[in-house]
């Protein structure tokens, strides 16, 4: 199901259930597996907890700052989604990625004599036969602009699936500008300076994601270390378990669970317009030995064709630009290329100060 020539990889789930030894093109460098894969460093300080009703308040806005000056994520309670919505979500998302494979690839990501399309159920595209894979699989659908989204791509079975995630999605959405209007005030621009860098052609994509278990967890990864690329990021995680990773400081430590609770974090466009106030972070998700796990990460961006660069209000003659302009849709190309490679492209795009 895919152009020929083109590198197609089994699905995770299928291999997990077949085998107790992962194949060789999804065990991480050694290097990598020296410095461990699984265990976490004793957190310095918790990752804040955010009463996203109380974000007007003083305290509040100050507790936000510092999870976004420590960490660049946080959890946030009281957000607006009903406790029933995100079971109905969790629950659609772990049916879908029950059925049998011959069901899921209705929704393939992979077409007969297509190139690899992101849209859809499947694995990461594979560029060249030494790449490293991730160990898991994905249903990957797009929510804006409204008008592109592939309702072919979009699962039937569980019959609620669409009704519940547009209405997550719809949830989210007020999410996303709620934290961005309250980064704008706690950097003292316009509070809705970073909502109108949002267009009506700006993308919205929901990533479901399932982690097999892995009898060796201390060989593989379930998703590669990287830092996200468009504004910020909404994951709905499994609440009974665990296996999301942040990096500071050199050192990994366990993004905690809590039901009800979201994650939230900040991505490299939010990064340069920022001016590196406050940073996109490193994460990675390991596996588990005994049980798989699902998470629902909700990825928000600008216009392709939007010009990435600071915020003219944090600009002045003793605090230049850290960045280099680019279009958001050149951004994106590069981020992509860097996270075959395990390297950060934003880096590449620092100015000298």
């Amino acid at each position: 199901m895919a152009t020929s020539g083109e590198m197609v990889p089994k699905m995770v789930q299928e291999l997990a259930a077949a085998t107790k030894e992962p194949p060789s093109r999804y065990v991480r460098p050694e290097q990598e597996r020296h410095a461990g894969l699984v265990a976490a460093d004793e957190m310095p300080d918790p990752i804040p907890l955010i009463d996203l009703s109380r974000l007007t308040d003083a305290d509040e806005a100050d507790k936000l700052r510092a999870a976004l000056q420590t960490w660049g994520l946080f959890l946030v309670t009281n957000h607006g989604i009903e406790d029933s919505i995100m079971d109905a979500m969790m629950s659609a998302s772990r049916e879908f990625f029950r059925q049998p494979i011959e069901e899921k690839r209705k929704c393939s990501n992979r077409v007969e004599g297509k190139p690899f399309e992101r849209e859809g159920y499947g694995n990461e595209k594979v560029v060249s036969q030494d790449q490293i894979l991730d160990w898991h699989d994905r249903l990957h659908l797009t929510l804006e602009p409204e008008d592109e989204r592939n309702f072919a791509k979009w699962p039937t079975h569980p019959e609620s699936f669409r009704e519940v995630l547009l209405e997550y999605a719809s949830r989210t959405k007020e999410i996303r500008d709620v934290i961005l209007r309250s980064i704008a005030k706690i950097l003292e621009l316009d509070e809705d300076y970073f909502v109108n860098q949002i267009s009506n052609k700006a993308p919205g994509l929901a990533r479901f994601n399932y982690y097999p278990p892995c009898l060796r967890p201390d060989l593989v990864l379930g998703l590669k270390s990287h830092s996200d690329g468009g504004l910020l990021t909404i994951l709905l995680v499994d609440e009974y378990v665990g296996g999301l990773q942040v990096q500071r400081n050199g050192k990994w430590y366990n993004v905690p669970t809590k039901p009800y609770t979201l994650v939230i974090n900040l991505a490299g466009c939010m990064e340069i317009m920022n001016n590196g106030i406050f940073r996109s972070p490193v994460h990675r998700v390991v596996t588990n030995a005994k049980k798989e796990r699902l998470s629902l990460a909700v990825f928000y961006g600008v216009d392709e064709e939007t010009v990435l660069e600071p915020a003219p209000g944090l600009l002045d003659d003793k605090r230049p630009s850290r960045y280099k302009k680019l279009k958001y849709k050149d951004f994106v190309v590069g981020l992509f290329q860097h996270l075959r490679q395990g390297t950060r492209f934003i880096e590449t795009l620092k100015i000298e100060v």
